[in-house]
């Protein structure tokens, strides 16, 4: 017996744009597999929503439709308005990251858990600021939140904690969780480039932004260490509890000089049982599991347990795509019969 389950998007972006038409590529598999049936029933962006209770038009959107154009389009409706009225039973909020209030996501995801919706998010802002609030509403209306896409991307950190972890303390968690910084630092070593060769490379292939300032000072790595911190340790952090510094002052100097010695330079964070978090350049032996194997974009995250020791997971941490392929993920788990 196939579940129906009624899905309400909040941003049409990037992410948005590869999730809608996953879920137009993958629905017999999903439906075969795991005995569920996405239904799209709203897409809220910032000038108003494309609302179909019988289902939007997925392949119009997928083969390039305007959705202002399409005669389901309400101009003007908010998402916060709309939330608690319309019929669904999922929410995926997919709206840019504010670090420093984590709104208008936050009030999204308060508003669908107190509404009885489930929630799934890519957006980091809310987790690394009200991580506690967020999941103890969650306990308080029995609704689940995922929030995978917002540490690795498509690496299942979150997910194999959850699963296949039980009775396990993490102790240590370091990880490589910003592609655009670690894609400067493999150019820098590999080609001996200076670091604003390294950037303006970056941006000119889409792996840094115009403005880079959260990806190379660390605040991005930074956030996502919280998230990371909280969720696996327990701990009850913000972004303003870590301790940052970037790779803006990484030179190929001191890039050669430790690869001289065996080493190279790769910037981590780091959460430790103590409570520490930090984020800063780091040396690492080149053939340690976060040493030079671990290129471009690729993020890797390494946590070490009491009981299963140490763990490993490798993959490309930003993208469209990937991104959109971990909220699937969380969306299908939310949903899956034990």
């Amino acid at each position: 017996m196939v579940e129906e389950i009624k899905v309400s998007f909040i941003g049409a972006g990037t992410v948005g744009r590869s999730l809608i038409a996953m879920l137009d590529g993958k629905h017999h598999l999903i439906e075969r597999k795991y005995g569920i049936r996405f239904k799209l029933v709203a897409i809220f962006e910032y000038d108003g929503a494309l609302i179909d209770e019988q289902g939007v038009d997925i392949q119009s959107l997928v083969y390039g439709k305007n959705m202002r154009r399409m005669d389901a389009w309400k101009p003007g409706i908010t998402a916060l308005e709309t939330i608690e009225s319309l019929d669904f039973d999922l929410l995926v909020e997919m709206t840019p990251t504010n670090v420093k209030t984590g709104e208008p996501a936050f009030s999204h995801i308060k508003k669908a858990l107190i509404s009885g919706k489930d929630v799934v998010s890519s957006n980091k802002g809310p987790f690394l600021l009200h991580f506690d609030e967020i999941m103890g509403l969650s306990r308080q209306t029995g609704k689940k939140v995922r929030f995978e896409a917002t540490v690795g991307s498509c690496i299942p950190v979150l997910q194999s904690w959850r699963t296949s972890m039980h009775g396990n303390k993490v102790l240590r968690i370091e990880a490589i969780l910003n592609g655009t910084s670690n894609y400067i630092l493999t150019r820098m070593a590999n080609e001996k480039l200076d670091f604003s060769i390294a950037l303006k490379e970056a941006q000119e292939r889409g792996y840094a932004e115009a403005d880079p300032t959260l990806d190379i000072d660390g605040h991005d790595a930074a956030g996502k260490l919280v998230i990371l911190a909280n969720a696996l340790m327990g701990m009850a952090r913000t972004n303003k509890d870590v301790k940052v510094e970037g790779i803006t002052h990484i030179n190929p100097e001191a890039i050669n000089m430790a690869s001289k010695e065996g080493f190279v330079i790769k910037h981590l964070g780091i959460a430790d049982e103590d409570g520490t978090l930090e984020v800063k350049p780091f040396l690492i032996p080149k053939n340690s599991p976060l040493g030079a194997g671990i290129t471009g974009t690729l993020n890797a995250v390494r946590i070490v347990t009491d009981l299963s020791g140490e763990i490993i997971l490798v993959g490309h941490g930003a993208g469209g795509d990937e991104a959109a392929s971990a909220i699937l993920s969380d969306m299908i788990d939310i949903y899956l019969k034990s």
